[in-house]
């Protein structure tokens, strides 16, 4: 992927830590699911093989949905770097990403009925003309969550059939997704530096 361009956009805040409610009151749910999904990760410090891999997956995601939080339309359309990279692309390519992996390779289901574009994978990264900040996350969060199911019917020993390595096990699917995901957070972080000054795990 081309490099970020070399504008290094508006300084970032002192404090980068996610913002509580007013008064001292309760964060907001978005800023609560993700204290929960880090307190996931460190639960798991010494936990068993296939918790920890989830975890850490969860994490991402969550974090990858925080960086749109709080954007216009036109912020998380707008093009910072040279490359097709938006927040609002970003969102995209991960929700067919997911679905390429859970719901065709590990579900079984064709590329067609799944309405995934495999074409070239610069095609993941069309956002449609109808589609919003809020309509996009929602897509990523319900296509995570159909991920969560279909891989929890096997274990992670489980082997696939997949056209380029012929064969690839559960395991090897979450530690490419925690891969995959984690490259692409890093991405929407620089880019939400680069639009507000924000940074770190939330919005």
């Amino acid at each position: 992927m081309d490099e970020p361009s070399s504008d290094p956009g508006p300084d970032a805040p002192a404090d980068a830590a996610a913002p509580q409610a007013e008064g001292g009151g309760a964060a907001p749910a978005d800023d609560r699911a993700l204290r929960e999904v880090q307190r996931a990760v460190l639960a798991r410090a010494v936990g068993a093989e296939r918790e920890t891999a989830e975890a850490f997956l969860d994490y991402l995601r969550r974090v990858v949905a925080d960086k749109a939080r709080g954007l216009t339309e036109e912020q998380a359309r707008r093009r910072l770097v040279p490359s097709r990279t938006t927040v609002a692309g970003l969102l995209r390519h991960l929700t067919l990403v997911e679905r390429n992996w859970f719901q065709r390779v590990v579900g079984g289901r064709s590329a067609a009925e799944l309405e995934l574009p495999l074409d070239t994978a610069d095609d993941t990264w069309d956002v449609p003309a109808e589609a919003t900040l809020a309509s996009l996350t929602a897509d990523y969060e319900r296509e995570c969550a159909r991920s969560r199911e279909t891989a929890a019917r096997f274990g992670l020993d489980h082997v696939f059939g997949h056209e380029e390595a012929e064969r690839l096990s559960l395991r090897w699917i979450l530690l490419h997704m925690i891969e995959e995901t984690a490259r692409h957070a890093g991405h929407a972080d620089i880019l939400r530096e680069q639009t507000d000054g924000r940074t770190g795990d939330g919005g």
